[in-house]
C-alpha cells in the first residue's frame, strides 16, 4: 500500500465513529500534493448540509489525534470541509445515492472529439457508467476514462 493510500485509510478509520456519533457522512479522505504542499482532506457531509461549526468540531478532534499519532512524515495542510456543490463521485454509495440525478463528466480523452458530458445517471457498475443525454440518448462510458465524474448544478 502506497503510503497516500495508508494515510488516507488510517484518517478514515478514525473518523469512521467520529461520523456515526455526529450523524455525519465522511464522503471522502485525500492525501493529494498540490502547488507543492501535501493537503490531508476530509470531506463531511450531514443531511441538511454541514456548517463551519461541524467541520471545526472535527478538525479538532482528527488534528489532536493526528498530532498523537504522528504517522505523517511530511509536513502538511489539515482541512475539513464539505464535499462542496458540484461533488465528485468516487464510491458506489456515492452513484447510487445519485441514480437519477444530472452529473457532469470529463474524460481524459476525447470520445468523438468530446471531452465533457452532461446527463442524467441511469446506472453504474465497476466498468461503466450510462448517462441519458439531452436528445434522450443513453450514452455508457468506460471509467477508466472517466477522470472526473460529479453533481452537475446550475445557477
Amino acid at each position: 500500500m502506497a503510503k497516500r493510500e495508508e494515510y488516507e485509510a488510517k484518517t478514515e478509520s478514525f473518523l469512521m465513529p467520529l461520523m456515526k456519533e455526529n450523524n455525519f457522512e465522511l464522503v471522502d479522505v485525500e492525501y493529494v500534493k498540490e502547488a507543492g504542499n501535501w493537503y490531508l482532506r476530509a470531506y463531511i457531509d450531514k443531511e441538511g448540509g454541514i456548517t463551519v461549526d461541524d467541520c471545526e468540531i472535527i478538525s479538532r478532534q482528527l488534528g489532536d489525534w493526528l498530532d498523537e499519532k504522528d504517522f505523517i512524515a511530511d509536513s502538511y495542510i489539515l482541512e475539513v470541509s464539505s464535499p462542496g456543490l458540484g461533488r465528485p463521485l468516487k464510491k458506489d454509495k456515492d452513484f447510487n445515492r445519485s441514480i437519477g440525478e444530472d452529473v457532469d463528466i470529463k474524460l481524459y480523452k476525447p470520445l468523438n472529439k468530446q471531452k465533457d458530458f452532461t446527463g442524467t445517471l441511469i446506472s453504474y457498475d465497476k466498468d461503466t457508467v450510462t448517462i441519458a443525454q439531452e436528445d434522450g440518448s443513453e450514452l455508457t462510458l468506460n471509467r477508466p476514462d472517466i477522470a472526473l465524474i460529479r453533481l452537475a448544478f446550475d445557477f
